[in-house]
């Protein structure tokens, strides 16, 4: 069975066309010709021939459960998946088998999954992942299936499960997928594990400091606030000061990564740049300054930390582009939104 391509589970659509040319001659009884010696000869067309009647589909039961749909394997393993086929279902829905304790998905970001689907009409496996041997990251803000979202959303990293999803929140208004064996109206079922999923905003324990030297955080959880006391010593070595402890995977240094973040310098407190309310970062950590690199490995995803960069770990020789003196220690502000091998 052809496969979507690399995951993609975006619409697409095929056709087929057919032409038929039907002729015949007849030459009478013999008996009588034409003066110029030819047989006379009589066009049969397509409109002379009987229809052949279109046969009518037997409708397939719509279900409102997941009653008989089950699946086998632990997350992470390559699913046994049992459809009562010919079977449809009436929405999207979706049946937890392993519940996880990451963060919550927001569903509308990057998204690292293992997946496996059958079209539940045929019984027929279109489209998987686990014998590519590593999961696929999707961006579900670009082109994804409805209800591959809908299963997704408010489940958290760890989970394997269910997904039922109805030909209206799958290839319907695409016309179908005929590459994969999908018609208008089938009804696709995945076991779909989420390894890794982006949040929004920060989430999870709040962690107060202790060190009265230390900036202080304001402003909202989307927009927030730095200010550096004007009489304090900045510290010598790197420091390292969670606010917002999340329940996501750990980072770790080769991992691909999606942050909000604020770049101060400790000595005069401008705001140098910063992402919140524009665009996140997004690159692999191990090319950023040597302060991130060491400061974010073992940090969760969905917390916020503060980070105090000495300039060795910084920009040892400033950078004027920024107007960041040369020997500037500085404080950033940073929200892990995702973080993943790539």
């Amino acid at each position: 069975m052809a496969k979507l391509g690399l995951g993609r589970l975006v619409a697409a659509t095929a056709g087929l066309g057919m032409a038929l040319a039907l002729g015949a001659c007849s030459a009478g009884d013999g008996a009588s010709a034409t003066p110029s010696g030819t047989s006379t000869a009589t066009e049969i067309g397509p409109t002379d021939l009987p229809s052949a009647p279109t046969p009518t589909p037997t409708p397939i039961p719509v279900s409102t459960s997941l009653d008989g749909v089950s699946a086998t394997g632990g997350f992470g393993d390559t699913p046994v998946l049992t459809v009562p086929t010919p079977w449809a279902i009436d929405t999207t829905r979706t049946l937890v088998l392993v519940p996880g304790t990451g963060v919550t998905c927001d569903g509308n970001g990057l998204t690292q999954v293992n997946y496996y689907g059958v079209n539940a009409r045929t019984g027929d496996m279109f489209d998987e992942s686990y014998s590519n041997g590593s999961p696929v990251t999707f961006d579900l803000s670009q082109g994804m299936i409805a209800g591959f979202i809908k299963a997704i959303q408010n489940q958290k990293e760890g989970t394997r499960l269910i997904a039922a999803i109805p030909g209206a929140d799958g290839y319907d208004s695409s016309g179908g997928n005929a590459n994969a064996g999908i018609d208008i109206g089938d009804t696709l079922v995945f076991v779909i594990d989420i390894v890794r999923c982006e949040i929004s905003q920060p989430t999870g324990d709040t962690v107060t400091p202790t060190d009265p030297s230390l900036p202080t955080v304001g402003g909202t959880a989307t927009a927030p606030t730095l200010s550096i006391p004007s009489s304090s010593t900045p510290p010598t070595s790197l420091v390292i000061q969670p606010l917002i402890k999340g329940p996501g995977a750990a980072v770790q240094a080769s991992d691909f990564v999606k942050v909000n973040y604020a770049e101060y310098i400790w000595a005069n407190g401008q705001l140098v740049r910063q992402t919140f309310g524009f665009t996140p970062l997004t690159g692999q950590l191990s090319s950023t300054i040597q302060g991130w690199q060491t400061g974010l490995v073992g940090q969760t995803v969905g917390s916020r930390l503060m980070l105090v960069v000495p300039p060795d770990q910084s920009y040892p020789q400033g950078d004027p582009s920024l107007n960041i003196p040369s020997g500037s220690t500085m404080v950033y502000l940073i929200d892990i939104m995702y973080a993943a091998q790539s």
